[in-house]
């Protein structure tokens, strides 16, 4: 089986063809979503961070950002700086260049003369960039060249029994054609780390899967929290879920049962084939951040309560195993997993049906999430700002 997706220079293989508008800090953001909405073809989204950060926060924030712009659904893109805030533009630019060979532009605020001459260039350079990636055409590809995100958010019970199983049976079915999956959020392996280390690929891979849950616990405890004080969240537990060890044990399903080879740092570039792990918070906008600029293309989202989250580069399939909440927010949600429980279908028949939805979905299909605009998106953090 192959699918269709665009080479990029660097060797990697999209499935969107985006001009990424990149605002280096928060300063710059609104003017990148000012270029971008004036161009079809451009996405760009608001960076809250970029000044004021300490080296590790800003590290993470760099990492985001470089990581963004690597991602191989972008065609090439734009940085815009205001010109005074931490990420410099030749700081930013050093980063992506780190990572990609991709088309590459700049425009910096104080230097152009304020933003309608910025948002003027900006919108020039964008429409250049989005002619040159209108001249990429879909080609054929092997499943090895995906990696598939995968994440949960608004979860109830029947996110473990049925929607998350799903998407692990997914996960085994892209790993075993030669594909990578991701399972993220770490603090949604509390509770179940013993049941994911088993399946660690040597001792090494159980070690930092360990390590990466004791540090995210010990971090909360220096500021004197415990992640059991917001998670589960309000609205996990009025869907019926009571402990976080709960949450975990139906979280980790998304991954399906093939050997964990390798656990990666928040943000980091993903080399590896088969299922791996990325070290993100459970926050979905944060952790889905995390996995696109490690270069995934595509994320299936589970959400038992319901949610309309999706990602500026990456398509988000999202899915429930709650058939009220199919109803309630089927504008929202691209397929109903609640068969699993209730029939007729199997799970093999569902499987099915989600793999070929995602096919679909790399191919060129639209999410309901692309359809309706959303494109929230939030860079996890390390610190409090400077």
């Amino acid at each position: 089986m192959v699918f269709y997706g665009y080479k990029r220079p660097d060797g990697r293989v999209g499935v969107r063809n985006h001009v990424l508008v990149l605002p280096a800090s928060v300063c710059a953001s609104d003017t990148t979503a000012k270029i971008a909405d004036q161009v079809e073809g451009a996405v760009s989204f608001h960076n809250q961070n970029g000044c004021s950060q300490v080296p590790a926060d800003e590290a993470w924030t760099m990492e985001v950002l470089s990581g963004y712009a690597a991602n191989p659904n972008v065609y090439g893109t734009l940085v815009v700086s205001l010109g005074c805030e931490n990420c410099q533009m030749d700081y930013v630019v050093r980063e992506i260049r780190k990572k990609t060979n991709k088309p590459l532009r700049q425009i910096i605020i104080q230097e152009v003369g304020g933003t309608p001459n910025a948002v003027e260039l900006g919108v020039r350079y964008a429409r250049e960039l989005v002619a040159e990636a209108a001249k990429v055409q879909r080609e054929p590809f092997p499943l090895s060249e995906l990696i598939l995100g995968t994440e949960c958010g608004g979860s109830d019970p029947t996110s473990g029994l049925a929607a998350n199983p799903l998407i692990g049976e997914v996960c085994d079915r892209l790993v075993d054609a030669g594909g990578t999956a991701v399972l993220s959020e770490t603090t949604e392996f509390i509770g179940a780390e013993h049941i994911l280390a088993r399946r660690a690929a040597n001792p090494k891979v159980r070690e930092r899967l360990l390590f990466i849950i004791r540090r995210y616990e010990e971090a909360l405890a220096r500021v004197g929290e415990e992640v059991r004080n917001g998670n589960p969240s309000p609205g996990n537990k009025a869907g019926g879920i009571t402990t976080l060890e709960e949450k975990s044990l139906g979280c980790i399903h998304k991954g399906g049962h093939r050997t964990i080879q390798a656990v990666y740092d928040y943000g980091k570039p993903m080399s590896d084939k088969g299922l791996i792990i990325m070290d993100t918070p459970g926050n979905d906008a944060a952790s889905m951040a995390g996995m696109a600029a490690g270069g995934a293309q595509v994320i299936i989202f589970s959400s038992g309560r319901g949610t309309p989250s999706g990602h500026p580069l990456v398509p988000v399939i999202k899915i429930t195993g709650n058939r009220e909440t199919w109803k309630k927010m089927s504008p929202n949600t691209d397929l109903d997993a609640s068969p699993v429980i209730y029939g007729p279908e199997t799970m093999q028949e569902m499987t099915d049906r989600l793999f070929a939805l995602l096919m679909e979905t790399v191919n060129g299909k639209q999410t309901k999430a692309e359809a309706l605009g959303f494109v929230e998106t939030s860079i996890a953090r390390v610190s409090n700002y400077a």
